[in-house]
């Protein structure tokens, strides 16, 4: 005789728990504004060949060379081809240290030598 093959019953199965999605932490970083180093702020002594391009009075840093681009860009004495080069005019040439065209990169560092 054939054996009965009897289906077995399925376990009974165990409520599955919901999965409880992790809370996020999510601190708030608030960005503070940032200072400026005092040491760009402090107002400069300027030798007389500076002046006679940015001014006698004393000024940071920053602002020399803000004033400094501006004066390049008003009489249009960044070359034309290498935008990096400023061709000294009469008032830049002693700055420059007699140099007619200077980086500017270099250009900061010749400046440096005008401030104290």
């Amino acid at each position: 005789m054939p054996v009965k093959k009897v289906a077995k019953k399925p376990a009974a199965k165990k409520p599955a728990k919901k999965k409880v999605a992790a809370k996020k932490v999510v601190k708030k970083t608030v960005k503070k504004k940032r200072t400026p180093n005092p040491a760009f702020m402090k107002p400069m002594q300027i030798s007389d060949a500076l002046a006679s391009v940015v001014g006698s009075k004393p000024i940071p840093r920053t602002e020399v060379t803000k004033k400094l681009w501006a004066y390049i860009k008003k009489n249009k004495l960044q070359d034309s081809v290498n935008k990096r080069m400023i061709n000294a005019d009469a008032n830049l040439k002693p700055i420059f240290g007699g140099k007619s065209k200077v980086s500017m990169f270099e250009m900061t560092k010749l400046v440096n030598k005008h401030l104290s």
